[in-house]
């Protein structure tokens, strides 16, 4: 496993009306409809309302510095409902993460 990847998981469901999470409904609706995965769209990574721009896409912007506004001045059709949903799916990801001792 490559540092910093994310390990291989089914989230087919995401957009498909299986709740993420459960603990934080309001988490769960934030991204649920929102991020979408496709078998043949960006290699199956979780998009954005069935867009090709991915939550990585998303998240690297804003890792990179920019703010809010200026991702939806670069990305017109994206909302900031979507950018919220991006990190919400990072959050729960983050949550799920499991760290093996040896």
């Amino acid at each position: 496993m490559v540092p910093y990847e994310m390990p291989v998981r089914e989230v087919v469901g995401v957009n498909q009306g299986t709740p993420a999470i459960k603990e934080n409904e309001s988490m769960s609706q934030a991204y649920q409809e929102i991020i979408t995965i496709e078998p043949g769209k960006r290699g199956g990574k979780p998009c954005i309302r069935g867009m090709r721009v991915t939550v990585y896409d998303v998240l690297s912007y804003l890792a990179a510095g920019m703010t809010h506004a200026e991702v939806l001045d670069d990305f017109p059709y994206l909302t900031e409902e979507d950018i919220l949903a991006c990190l919400s799916y990072a959050a729960d990801r983050e949550r799920q993460t499991m760290v093996g001792h040896s």
